[in-house]
């Protein structure tokens, strides 16, 4: 999710990212409006991505309010100029799997551009009220030297190029929910996926001949696409991957006995970021080597168990990795420890979660069968 995307803030309680396609957009606004007028406005070519920016927000923030009312819990949103790709719990996948449930998703699809030509229209009668000389029918559409006039067409863009037959745009999801009447909804999400990247090389393609535009429009489907690739790929990776892939069976550990000083010690001398607490043969607690620093800068030396964390969640070799992050996840914490006969035989910590997920992923889009 953080490739190719910054933070901006939240969005009813949900993570807004921006992605890094909205810059070329404003680029190629910028470069349109010089090559046809020998000058660029960079305060009205700015203007005009951010109503673009705000007509996509109100576009997803309609499908997460209805989405939210279906049952899904979105985790976050990353907005591209013509629609967002909303990242889900994993228990999306399970609803969504249940009978009739693709009629839910062409009812959620169908959401996003209906705001869009609502707001569409009510922008249209306040400027034609108070501004009766802004001429609303007058080509070009969409220009930074008439923004009202933009307001108005790129929320009607916007809903008309969302209804493509192009994944994730909410004419995809719509051919997606479709495909997924089967038992198979992972594979009617590559077929999607797999349209959606044709469809984007014939507009790239095109527009080299025609429109510049529609090669921007074909460059973000594009960017979508994979976007919504690589999260099939990693939801896979959570549903079949169980722990005893990826756990850590080669770690340090510390002692509650153990000194905040030859803690860090340790840590210092290891890889490791987090740390089982044992007694002899039971585990009693986990720290962190912040936790650990912390504790020297504002107590002084002391001993692990006074600070270490002492509740804590385990796993077992056979749970999924899906599993897994949801333990972390309902903690705030980041290690668990994989346990057997009550048997600590190793530890998944974030940080080797993360990177393992990664390495896994790219080996499952290697060896998938085409």
């Amino acid at each position: 999710m953080r490739s190719w995307s910054i933070p901006v803030g939240r969005l009813f309680g949900v993570e807004l990212r921006i992605h890094l396609t909205f810059f070329l957009l404003l680029i190629f606004v910028s470069w349109t409006e010089y090559n046809a007028h020998g000058s660029a406005n960079g305060g009205r070519d700015l203007a005009l991505v951010a109503i673009v920016l705000a007509c996509v927000c109100a576009h997803e923030a309609a499908h997460m309010l209805i989405g939210r009312r279906m049952g899904m819990t979105p985790k976050a949103v990353i907005l591209l100029p013509l629609t967002g790709v909303t990242l889900y719990e994993e228990s999306r996948t399970e609803r969504l799997a249940a009978g009739f449930a693709w009629r839910r998703e062409i009812r959620l699809a169908l959401i996003g551009p209906l705001i869009n030509m609502i707001l569409a229209v009510l922008a249209a009668m306040v400027i034609s009220g108070a501004a009766p000389s802004v001429n609303l029918w007058k080509w070009p559409f969409f220009v930074p030297s008439n923004l009202p006039r933009s307001l108005v067409w790129a929320n009607i863009y916007i809903a008309g190029l969302n209804l493509l037959p192009a994944y994730p745009l909410d004419g995809g999801r719509i051919l997606r929910a479709m495909l997924s009447r089967g038992p198979n909804g992972a594979m009617a999400t590559r077929r999607a996926v797999s349209i959606s990247t044709t469809l984007a090389m014939i507009l790239v393609i095109a527009g080299l001949f025609r429109d510049t535009w529609l090669t921007i429009i074909g460059i973000i489907i594009f960017s979508a696409a994979q976007l919504e690739e690589r999260a099939i790929v990693f939801q896979s990776v959570l549903d079949n991957v169980r722990l005893e892939e990826v756990m850590l069976t080669d770690f340090a550990t510390l002692s509650p006995a153990d000194t905040l000083e030859d803690a860090l010690d340790k840590a210092v001398h290891s890889l490791q970021d987090d740390f089982p607490v044992v007694r002899g043969s039971d585990m009693v607690g986990v720290i962190s080597r912040q936790k650990i620093l912390d504790a020297l800068r504002v107590e002084g030396n002391g001993y692990v168990q006074a600070v270490m964390n002492k509740i804590f969640e385990v796993s077992v070799r056979q749970e999924s990795l899906g599993s897994a992050f949801r333990k972390l996840t309902a903690r705030n914490s980041s290690i668990i420890p994989v346990v057997e006969d009550q048997r600590l035989i190793g530890i998944v910590t974030l940080q080797n979660l993360m990177h393992s997920m990664a390495l896994l992923a790219e080996s499952r889009k290697l060896r998938r069968p085409e």
